[in-house]
């Protein structure tokens, strides 16, 4: 699982805090490389990392929260080829818990977009999100 690309995107509303969006992002995959650029409402937030370590906060948090079936669920559900596609809640990153959500309308902010490309997403989805029964 050596070759992991994790790409985060995330737009920020104008009545959003910059910071705050940022913090929801550190608190789901640690101290990750962010950019901001402008759209024509708002900014979008986007972020780069390789290597499995991109992915160990995350992984501490489902064993934390204990949604690691929900969490493989969520998974299975946002694989493609070897490209697993997932969608966080931005307001409960904020405040350092996990819930998945759609691609559109679950989040009233729109969610936090997580793609994640390697060459087994099955292993890493069974690391990630071992089975608990």
């Amino acid at each position: 699982m050596d070759e992991i690309e994790v790409q985060v995107e995330v737009e920020i509303n104008p009545t959003e805090s910059e910071e705050k969006v940022k913090r929801a992002v550190e608190n789901m995959f640690g101290n990750i490389h962010a950019q901001i650029k402008p759209l024509a409402k708002g900014n979008l937030l986007t972020a780069e990392a390789k290597g499995l370590e991109a992915l160990t906060k995350l992984y501490n948090l489902l064993r934390r929260e204990r949604i690691r079936d929900a969490a493989r669920g969520a998974l299975f559900e946002g694989l493609s080829g070897n490209t697993v596609n997932l969608y966080l809640n931005k307001q409960v990153a904020f405040v350092g818990h996990v819930s998945f959500s759609k691609a559109v309308s679950e989040s009233p902010l729109g969610p936090i977009k997580v793609q994640i490309k390697c060459v087994n997403p099955r292993q890493l989805i069974d690391w990630l999100a071992p089975k608990t029964g």
